[in-house]
């Protein structure tokens, strides 16, 4: 039987890890069933690379914007800027972007103004903003939800990691989940609940390539081909089948970032 056939939402193909082998690493997802990946770009400096990955293969489709971690080291991103790369037919989401207060809490101010501006190019854009959320559960919810009745916008919780508040929140703004190869960890039961609770209708699946490999396969560099462990993680929590979670998590994603 042919595999069932998934979405990587959210992966980086212009990573160093997969220097000289992109070729590779997306023939060995698609033979896995991994039909589709959202390349993300995370300095817009490096825009170009991202967007000639997706121009090269007709599975790959790409978001470009400024993460949080690099806003001190990068010039800031700009409405106009953003606007200008979503007029490329691949780019299919503005992000990533978000809040980081892991390792960088002492840049609050400036990945808060990012965030907004990210935000305000989704509106104008129409494509899903994508988001980073580490440690900084209340900011996002506030910023989020304050933005939202200002204008609505849709969005992606990138590798959502995050507490069930900070969930409710999302959901209830209408926004979608990412679920990525943390859902296999033994230590992510509460999260592995929230998936299990959350509207099938607002799920996505991902690798963060090369972060965050799955069970067994933590420690090494991940890659798109092992997108199917974490839909298998999201049956059991389900209780459903992994064709149920690659239906769903299919259609979720065709139409959040619009995929053909």
């Amino acid at each position: 039987m042919p595999k069932p056939a998934l979405v990587d939402s959210h992966c980086h193909l212009d990573f160093p890890d997969f220097e000289g082998e992109t070729d590779a690493v997306i023939a060995r997802a698609a033979a896995a069933g991994v039909t589709r990946m959202v390349t993300i770009c995370t300095r817009l400096r490096q825009a170009d690379a991202v967007r000639g990955i997706a121009e090269a293969h007709p599975g790959v489709f790409w978001a470009a914007g400024s993460h949080p971690l690099h806003v001190h080291e990068e010039p800031m991103a700009t409405v106009d800027a953003l606007v200008a790369l979503a007029e490329h037919p691949k780019m299919v989401g503005i992000g990533e972007t978000g809040l980081d207060y892991h390792y960088s809490a002492d840049t609050a101010v400036l990945q808060a103004e990012s965030l907004r501006l990210h935000i305000e190019a989704a509106r104008r854009t129409g494509l899903p903003l994508i988001i980073h959320a580490r440690e900084a559960d209340a900011d996002i919810a506030r910023i989020l939800a304050d933005e939202h009745a200002a204008g609505a916008y849709a969005c992606v919780m990138h590798c959502f990691t995050s507490g069930r508040a900070l969930a409710e929140t999302a959901l209830g703004l209408g926004f979608y989940l990412s679920i990525s190869g943390i859902a296999t960890f033994r230590s992510a039961a509460d999260l592995r609940a929230i998936f299990a609770d959350a509207p099938r209708d607002r799920l996505l699946v991902e690798t963060d390539s090369p972060y965050l490999a799955p069970v067994p396969h933590r420690g090494e560099a991940n890659r798109p081909a092992l997108l199917p462990l974490v839909g298998a993680a999201v049956a059991a929590a389900q209780g459903v089948t992994v064709e149920a979670v690659a239906e769903a998590t299919w259609a979720v994603a065709a139409s959040v970032y619009r995929l053909d």
